[in-house]
């Protein structure tokens, strides 16, 4: 499902080791990898010429500690606004996955601060791994996808379960928060839970099911990776945009209306958010 990996590289945070660890997994190891890196539109001839060897530096750098094979390895240098440069680079690779960096910002601050992962975000339909400055990134042993009734939530499971089937000693982790009615005390026979459960058993997988009830599914979604110990939570992100805004950053989410927004900011571990065109 992910033949295609598209990293856009800054130089900093831990995007690069996230990358290194997802190529560890077994069903990506023949995975195609681009980097991007994005030079700053509106610089002087001096200053572009700087700014220009520094990015190609900094290319040859991360595939040399990727450990990657440079014949495999699609290294891309542009100038332009990085926002709309990731998004275009990933249409015309055709990519199945965005690896970026983030800082995590909060709501408000990501639209003020001219956040590049954020406006990725809201814009793609292409999986997106996001991994914050914060946080240590392991080896990817334990996955865990929050599940709901949505297409985009189905396809994270197919996802997750694409990731976990051949990693050895790994464990799989389908959990749903229900935020109306009750739910069933065995997390097994929960409706949204039981298919894709089923599903991972038979192709292998070590899986379990957490089912519980709650008001705030972002917050309880985090609890539960933290209490055990994600190194990988996978989730279906819905596009809620109408057609003519497709063009624009939605506000609404922009400042934190959807459980998907809240988790990519205080998730204790990176997050794969998986949206269809249909969601």
């Amino acid at each position: 499902m992910i033949n295609k990996i598209l990293l856009a590289d800054s130089g900093t945070g831990h995007s690069e080791e996230m990358l290194r660890m997802l190529l560890d997994i077994p069903g990506l190891k023949n995975a195609s990898v681009s980097i991007l890196h994005v030079v700053p539109a509106q610089l002087n001839p001096e200053d572009l010429a700087t700014k220009m060897e520094e990015g190609g530096k900094l290319l040859a750098e991360a595939v040399q500690k990727l450990h990657l094979d440079p014949g495999r390895v699609n290294s891309i240098l542009r100038q332009g606004d990085a926002k709309t440069v990731v998004c275009e680079v990933a249409d015309e690779l055709n990519v199945d996955l965005i690896i970026m960096g983030s800082r995590g910002l909060k709501r408000l601050q990501s639209i003020l601060a001219n956040s590049v992962s954020q406006y990725v975000f809201q814009l793609s339909q292409r999986p997106m791994l996001l991994v914050k400055d914060d946080i240590y990134v392991k080896r990817v042993n334990r996955v865990m996808v929050a599940l709901d009734k949505t297409s985009s939530s189905q396809e994270a499971a197919r996802l997750a379960q694409f990731l976990a089937r051949d990693v050895k000693g790994g464990e799989l982790i389908f959990a749903h928060v229900a935020t109306t009615g009750k739910a069933p005390a065995n997390a097994e026979e929960d409706p949204v839970l039981a298919a894709p459960l089923k599903a991972a058993r038979q192709l292998g997988i070590n899986a379990r099911a957490i089912s519980l009830t709650g008001s705030r599914a972002g917050q309880d979604i985090c609890n539960l990776a933290e209490q055990n110990r994600v190194d990988l939570l996978v989730m279906g992100s819905p596009d809620r945009r109408p057609t003519i805004a497709k063009g624009l950053p939605d506000l609404d989410r922009l400042l934190g209306g959807s459980i998907s927004d809240y988790v990519r900011v205080y998730a204790g571990c990176p997050v794969l958010l998986v949206r269809t065109a249909s969601a």
